[in-house]
């Protein structure tokens, strides 16, 4: 991997860390969430607009892939909220990192990347560190409870949120290879917002937008800036970067996570989360150097 798509990846992570920390500050997570897109995606029209003085016209192809990538992230962020809402985070959370095991599969079968020895070492620490970020603590019946737990319904949803995600990514990977990042990123951001805001108009949600416009104003403000250039950094980055590479890179995102949780929400951070976080750092190591 490039240092120039290492630094690319790395900076979209830190930017992921930053708007999940705006997210658990605001009062109506799923709202919130939707003005962040809305707020990103006018950004991003603005600059593709200045770029070209016009939308281009996509190709159907890339349609079709923006399509099915936008649903899949959309999907995984349901499935997620189903594990999340139904079962504890230690238990959820490290199964629905699964993807970077499905992303490497799919990318040397319908791809035709290569592993080499390190990048395979480094995608291994990294899925480690993932996995054991959130656990309790490292005795074996911690280490193993997600896995004795398959019939409940929340590890089944957080399964199938990671195998959603590398499905996801790899259709990302592939129209951003045949078409430019912004504007794919642009097609990307606008399928998403359709999709959530359709979920919006349910009954349910009557109310709760302009509201959660007055209470977290200001943190939706500076959200859109902070999601954009998490898009836009890690699909340049991926356009650079093998995608079975580029996922687990992308996990840093947990060690900025950690160290923001100590710093901006007086989080305590033990010894398992420090030693996961330092395999994810180790892991992406490899990943550069070895990759």
């Amino acid at each position: 991997m490039s240092g120039l798509a290492l630094a690319l990846i790395v900076f979209s992570a830190l930017m992921h860390a930053v708007w999940n920390l705006l997210v658990k500050r605001s009062s109506d997570k799923t709202v919130f969430i939707w003005w962040m897109f809305v707020c990103s995606g006018s950004l991003l029209n603005l600059l593709v607009w200045l770029q070209t003085g016009q939308l281009p016209r996509p190709p159907l192809a890339t349609l079709v892939l923006a399509l099915g990538a936008a649903c899949s992230f959309v999907a995984y962020h349901w499935c997620n909220g189903v594990a999340y809402s139904r079962g504890d985070l230690s238990l959820a959370y490290p199964l629905s990192q699964t993807s970077m095991i499905y992303t490497p599969l799919w990318a040397v079968l319908f791809l035709g990347e290569q592993l080499r020895p390190g990048g395979i070492v480094g995608i291994l620490l990294v899925l480690v560190g993932a996995y054991a970020v959130q656990l309790p603590d490292l005795t074996r019946a911690n280490l193993l409870r997600p896995l004795r737990n398959l019939g409940q319904p929340a590890v089944r949803a957080a399964l199938l949120a990671g195998l959603i995600y590398s499905v996801g990514v790899v259709l990302d990977k592939l129209g951003i290879t045949s078409y430019s990042p912004l504007y794919f990123t642009q097609l990307l951001v606008t399928v998403m917002l359709v999709l959530m805001t359709l979920n919006l108009l349910r009954p349910c949600y009557r109310g709760r937008v302009l509201a959660c416009l007055r209470r977290d104003g200001r943190l939706i403000a500076l959200s859109g800036p902070v999601m954009l250039g998490s898009f836009l950094s890690f699909r340049y980055g991926l356009s650079l970067a093998p995608v079975s590479y580029a996922v687990p890179v992308r996990q840093v995102s947990l060690l900025f996570g950690v160290l923001f949780g100590v710093l901006c929400l007086h989080e305590s951070c033990g010894r398992i989360r420090f030693g996961a976080a330092l395999l994810i750092l180790v892991g992406v190591c490899f990943i550069r150097l070895g990759g």
